[in-house]
């Protein structure tokens, strides 16, 4: 079984596992590891992300949406912190914290700073309602207070609800002691990052995979480009420039064999998904059920250089099996596709605690 050295490396080579509330199958960042290491242990995630101070190697915060990120990352982002202070990132309906609203704020980041650890239910006047637009003040205030670094993630609850508190208290001091790099220099290194994760990009992906702007990214490009870390290359069929990393290699051999999550960094950028495996793909969870074309939870399956298929997925956990409400492989697809898929289902099944196995539809 894939150990936490494995994960660890996984995790620092994609530089980030996005999270996503939604939990049909398994919560979206433990996906991307299984898609790449197969049966690994997901308590070693959790201590990872949520253990105690000296065992944590990754922290939240927002990069490509929110998303769990090695230690190393923290002061790359800081940048984006002190933008988020000042008013001038984040969410619109936050940016007032940081003017006249902000000593609504700071009372929150008192309460926490006094009296330790908190969710948003903690707090009387939260009033939060179901869904993330229907926050309370108390929520906004927080969620404020985390994008410009005053508080992080000390843990998570049963239902996934972030519990915060002071930075200090919950990362290691050598992480929060390294110094803060010029934007500049951390947008290079960010953008750089990107380039050893995708492959091969273009401009716009490589500023997409951590939500830069293109006056954030440019400039970077631009400057690694003049300094041999990238590579322009040109791709047939691709209308804009590409760029590789210089230390990319090319594989003898794909002997990939995977289920991708929708938010997988592979397939997240849908119009890249397209252009480089001729894959057309929508999750279905944002469609209606009447426009939806392959289901609700669909998951990708990548066999060798090749998106073969998709499975819309759903783990019923009361009766411990996965359901497969449905399979759909690609005009063309080796022969051998469905039985590895069948395959590889059921390594999921058996992954996530499923003893009844994957439940597949009749063909």
């Amino acid at each position: 079984m894939p150990g936490a050295l494995h994960l660890r490396r996984t995790i620092e080579r994609l530089g980030l596992h996005q999270i996503d509330s939604v939990n049909v199958v398994a919560r979206a960042h433990y996906l991307p590891a299984f898609s790449r290491l197969g049966a690994y242990d997901r308590a070693l995630l959790d201590r990872d992300a949520w253990g105690p101070r000296r065992g944590r190697r990754l922290f939240e915060y927002w990069a490509h949406e929110a998303s769990l990120l090695p230690l190393a990352l923290h002061p790359l982002l800081r940048w984006r912190m002190a933008k988020a202070d000042r008013g001038e990132a984040g969410w619109n309906g936050l940016r007032a914290f940081a003017g006249e609203r902000r000593p609504v704020a700071m009372a929150v980041l008192d309460r926490i700073s006094a009296e330790g650890p908190l969710g948003a239910s903690d707090f009387e006047t939260s009033r939060s309602r179901p869904g993330w637009w229907e926050w309370g003040e108390t929520k906004q205030a927080l969620e404020w207070l985390f994008w410009a670094g005053h508080l992080t993630t000390a843990t998570r609850r049963a239902a996934f609800e972030r519990v915060y508190d002071l930075p200090e208290r919950v990362l290691p001091a050598s992480i929060l002691d390294l110094p803060t790099p010029a934007p500049r220099d951390a947008q290079r290194a960010l953008i750089a990052l990107s380039a050893r994760a995708l492959g091969i990009a273009s401009a716009a992906e490589l500023r997409d995979y951590f939500r830069l702007k293109p006056e954030e990214a440019n400039g970077a490009i631009t400057d690694l480009v003049e300094e041999g870390v990238l590579r322009p290359v040109a791709v047939e069929g691709w209308r804009s420039p590409a760029f590789v990393h210089c230390d990319a290699r090319i594989p003898r051999r794909i002997a990939a064999q995977a289920l991708l999550a929708p938010f997988d960094p592979l397939i997240w950028e849908r119009s890249r998904t397209e252009r480089l495996f001729d894959f057309h793909y929508r999750i279905g969870i944002y469609t209606p059920a009447a426009k939806r074309t392959h289901g609700y939870y669909v998951l990708p399956f990548l066999l060798g250089n090749q998106l073969v298929g998709r499975a819309d997925l759903k783990a019923d956990r009361q009766q411990g099996r996965l359901i497969v409400h449905s399979v759909h492989l690609e005009p063309g697809a080796p022969t051998d596709s469905r039985d590895a898929l069948t395959a590889e289902l059921a390594t999921m099944a058996r992954w996530l605690g499923l003893e009844g196995g994957a439940i597949l539809p009749t063909r």
